[in-house]
C-alpha cells in the first residue's frame, strides 16, 4: 500500500488509534464511554467532524453496536470502541454484522476482569475476542498491537480487511497499549479500497434494483447455506495471518506472547541473550487467523515451547493445536490485577529452559 507520510509526534496509543482510523477514511463513529479507552471517543470528538464525519456519543455500548450495524449497511467506514464490560453488551449486534456480511471496526482496550474487574491492563478477552463472542458460528478477524505505531498501522489496515472480507474487524489492545506515550509516524494510504461496497450498501434504492442485507434465512437449508459460505470465507482469512519472529533461529525455547506482554518478554529474551540463553520470541500479530503455520514450523525442528499471556490461560490453547503434531507448550500467566515487568518472565522462561 502506496502513502504518504508527516513527522514523528509523540502521543499516546488510544490516539494513535483514533488517529490511524482518522487516516484510514473513518466516517462515521459511535461509542460510550468507559476506562481506559476514553482518550479515542474525546479525541475523535472533535477531529471527526472537522473533517466532515459523524461522532455520536450513544446511550449505551448496545445502541453504539447496533449504530455501527446501520452504518455498515449504508457502506460507511465505521467504528465503536470500548473496554471489556462495554464489548461483552455489544455481541449481540457483533454477531448480525458477521452474518449480515458486514465490515466494521471494533477496538477493545482490554481492561481487567471479570466482572467489572478494574481499570488496569489484562489479555483476558482472547477467548471473547478469537472465538467470535456472541451466538452462532462467526469469526472476527482480530488484530493484536504490541507499540503506538502499531495501533496506529493497524487501524488502517483494519478498515481493509473489514471491506476485502465484509466482516467485523477487531482490534485488541489493552491498558498498556492504549495508555503509553511513544513516538509514531503518521501516514495516510495514497488510495482507499471499499472493494465494490457501491454494488451491496443501502444506498437508497431508486434507479436500481432493490437490496437485501440480513442475518435471517429462514428458508429450508437457507441458513446451512450461509454458514457454508461464511465458513469459506473464514478459511480465505487465513492468508492474512502473520507474526512477529524474533530470534527463534537457533532458539532452544520459543515463548509466544502477544501485545503488550509480548512487547515486555522481548525485553526478558533480549536480556537473556545477552547471557548466552537460546531463547527466541514469537508475537502474533493477528490473533485470527492465528498464525499456525510459523509455530508448526519451529515445532517440527524440535523447539520448546513457552507461552506466556497476562491471564489464566487462553492463547495457550492456540499455541498447543498449532504444535500439537509436534510438542506441547508450558504456561505461564501474569494474573490480571498486577502489572507486570520484564523481570516477572525471567525466571520462568529460565526455569522451562531447564527441563
Amino acid at each position: 500500500m502506496s502513502a504518504t507520510q508527516t513527522k514523528r509526534i509523540f502521543i499516546k496509543g488510544n490516539e494513535a488509534i483514533a488517529r490511524g482510523a482518522l487516516a484510514a477514511g473513518l466516517t462515521c463513529y459511535f461509542g460510550y464511554p468507559i476506562t481506559p479507552q476514553n482518550d479515542i471517543p474525546e479525541f475523535l470528538s472533535t477531529e471527526l467532524p472537522a473533517v466532515g464525519g459523524q461522532f455520536v456519543q450513544a446511550e449505551s455500548e448496545v445502541a453504539s453496536a447496533n449504530m455501527l450495524l446501520g452504518a455498515a449497511a449504508g457502506g460507511a467506514r465505521a467504528m465503536t470502541t470500548s473496554s471489556s464490560p462495554g464489548i461483552s453488551l455489544m455481541q449481540e449486534a457483533i454477531s448480525y454484522l458477521a452474518g449480515s456480511d458486514l465490515p466494521a471496526v471494533i477496538v477493545n482496550i482490554n481492561r481487567g476482569g471479570p466482572g467489572l474487574g478494574d481499570i488496569g491492563t489484562s489479555q483476558g478477552d482472547y477467548f471473547q475476542s478469537t472465538r467470535g463472542g456472541g451466538h452462532g458460528d462467526y469469526r472476527t478477524l482480530v488484530l493484536a498491537p504490541g507499540t503506538c505505531q502499531e495501533a496506529y498501522d493497524m487501524m488502517i489496515e483494519a478498515f481493509d480487511l473489514a471491506f476485502k472480507y465484509r466482516n467485523p474487524v477487531l482490534v485488541l489492545g489493552d491498558a498498556i497499549v492504549g495508555q503509553m506515550k511513544e513516538p509514531v509516524t503518521p501516514w495516510v494510504p495514497e488510495t482507499i479500497n471499499n472493494y465494490g461496497a457501491e454494488d451491496w450498501c443501502l444506498s437508497g434504492a431508486r434507479g436500481r434494483e432493490k437490496r437485501l442485507l440480513k442475518s435471517l434465512f429462514l428458508e429450508e437449508g437457507a441458513l446451512a447455506g450461509q454458514n457454508i459460505r461464511l465458513q469459506e470465507k473464514y478459511t480465505a482469512m487465513q492468508a492474512e495471518a502473520r507474526a512477529d519472529v524474533f530470534a527463534c533461529d537457533d532458539a532452544e525455547l520459543v515463548v509466544v506472547a502477544y501485545g503488550s506482554i509480548g512487547r515486555i518478554v522481548k525485553s526478558s529474551i533480549r536480556r537473556l541473550r545477552a547471557e548466552g540463553h537460546k531463547v527466541g520470541l514469537v508475537r502474533p500479530l493477528t490473533l485470527y487467523p492465528f498464525p499456525a503455520a510459523v509455530l508448526e514450523d519451529l515445532a517440527r525442528q524440535g523447539k520448546k515451547f513457552l507461552t506466556i499471556e497476562h491471564n489464566c490461560g487462553q492463547m495457550v490453547e492456540d499455541v498447543r493445536l498449532s504444535i500439537r503434531k509436534y510438542g506441547d507448550s508450558d504456561f505461564h500467566g501474569h494474573m490480571p490485577g498486577n502489572l507486570p515487568g520484564s523481570d516477572d518472565f525471567t525466571d520462568p522462561i529460565l526455569a522451562r529452559l531447564g527441563r
